[in-house]
């Protein structure tokens, strides 16, 4: 009855895309239920996308490291199905597509906290959270089906508070990156939406004759090209975007419970590394959830760089010190 609804619901949502300003109908009336039921408050108005509505859909697209535009996009209402869910709404096992929801964060962060290894706390429910679920069972003496269903929340209601409270996961992060071996050929992925092609193919040619196997990416959606980084099998990924706002901002992954200790370094490192430029008085490093992140297997940083006359004008200065900052991360990774 539940999935029949939720695709019920999603089939509405997604015909009546995008909604802003002005908006009308069933669509509108879901919206503002589902940004109540998250904890931001529409407004009184139910029908009709009012300003209350925008004004409540940006701080959840903010929350959720979205454009805060307050037009609900697709990636903005995908992101609010997933919000309606908590541990035990449904049962959580490995499927293709991919279950995503709070619930499988909650559930992954839960296991971690136990030192069950169910991966980064990304609310993707993939093979590495199906093994720790498998191994929870196990140790519990309940059915192995590797399905979390009423038996398996209940057994972890009995052993931890609801949320927990770090996952072993950045633990597993930070050793396997220690017992990498550094002679091993570093495997470099570059992604772009097109703005970024030439100084990331800069970054590549660098690289490149420094010994790393590099891959240039680039496509027109950044869960796009998460999977085409996850294909690759990268070690290392680096998402530029260039546009028309001042300011340099390096970004890795971080959600409760959890932080890619690869992800935070190599933030660091590229900070470090960066030209002085007056429009960049201060880099900022900052954890975020951003889709490029969150769905990028190997540590990642979503570097965001403007204004683009000043990018261009010190793009090779730029790819050297990008090229740098990765070198030093493949020889000291954490």
């Amino acid at each position: 009855m539940l999935h029949r609804l939720v695709r019920e619901v999603m089939t509405i949502g997604s015909t009546s895309l995008p909604l802003s300003l002005g908006s009308t109908g069933p669509a509108v009336r879901d919206l503002t239920a589902r940004l109540r039921a998250a904890g931001f408050d529409p407004g009184a108005d139910t029908v009709t996308f009012g300003q209350a509505t925008e004004a409540a859909l940006q701080r959840f697209q903010a929350s959720r490291d979205l454009d805060p535009a307050g037009v609900c996009d697709r990636d903005t209402w995908l992101a609010l199905v997933e919000a309606g869910y908590s541990v035990g709404d449904r049962l959580l096992y490995l499927t293709s597509p991919m279950l995503r929801g709070d619930d499988v964060a909650e559930l992954q962060l839960r296991l971690g906290a136990l030192g069950f290894d169910a991966g980064r706390v990304d609310g993707i429910f993939g093979p590495t959270t199906r093994t720790a679920v498998l191994e929870f069972q196990q140790n519990m003496g309940l059915v192995t089906d590797e399905v979390c269903g009423p038996e398996t929340v209940a057994a972890l209601a009995r052993l931890q508070p609801r949320g927990g409270t770090t996952s072993v996961a950045g633990v597993r992060e930070r050793h396997r990156l220690r017992t990498r071996h550094p002679a091993l050929t570093l495997r470099v992925a570059l992604a772009h939406l097109g703005e970024a092609e030439a100084l990331l193919g800069a970054i590549g040619v660098e690289l490149r004759n420094a010994g790393a196997s590099v891959a240039v990416l680039g496509g027109s959606d950044w869960s796009e090209m998460a999977n085409r980084i996850n294909t690759f099998d990268a070690d290392i990924a680096l998402a530029v975007s260039v546009g028309e706002g001042t300011g340099c901002e390096a970004a890795y992954f971080e959600t409760t419970g959890f932080h890619s200790v690869g992800g935070s370094h190599l933030a660091h490192l590229v900070a470090d590394e960066l030209p002085s430029n007056p429009k960049w008085p201060l880099i900022t490093v900052v954890g975020k959830r951003a889709p490029i992140l969150r769905e990028t297997r190997a540590p990642a940083v979503a570097l965001r760089m403007g204004p683009l006359d000043q990018v261009i004008q010190q793009r090779h200065l730029v790819a050297t010190a990008l090229a740098r900052a990765i070198a030093r991360w493949s020889l000291e990774p954490c």
